[in-house]
């Protein structure tokens, strides 16, 4: 027997399946746009350009690429520090990329557990 007032299924029940339905459609596109993201890639340079870095969405390097000039057997060290800050770099632009496309997905909403 429905409340007086309230519609058969109780106060809001059209507005949960809705909701609901809002809920599944969104982690659809995040998903989605998760398997989209996990195949681009992103590049990062150091040293004018000496040492480039290609990582791709699953956080992979792709690719070093280390020009000749630089490699100096005396001083191996400044360029494990170009690989290292090239690396990094890609990384964070991957970052990046991927909380600007789950910002436009949730409207800048925080949800826990998004990458």
């Amino acid at each position: 027997m429905a409340k007086k007032g309230f519609p058969m299924g109780g106060m809001g029940g059209m507005n949960m399946n809705k909701m609901l339905k809002q809920a599944q459609k969104m982690q659809e596109d995040m998903a989605k746009a998760q398997k989209e993201l996990e195949e681009k890639e992103v590049e990062a340079s150091v040293g004018g350009g000496a040492v480039t870095v290609k990582v791709n969405g699953k956080k992979e390097v792709v690719s070093i690429n280390i020009k000749e000039e630089v490699v100096d057997p005396d001083d191996v060290e400044m360029l494990e520090d170009l690989v290292l800050s090239a690396v990094n770099e890609a990384l964070r632009n991957i970052d990046n990329l991927q909380a600007n496309q789950m910002n436009k997905l949730t409207g800048g909403m925080n949800i826990p557990g998004l990458f």
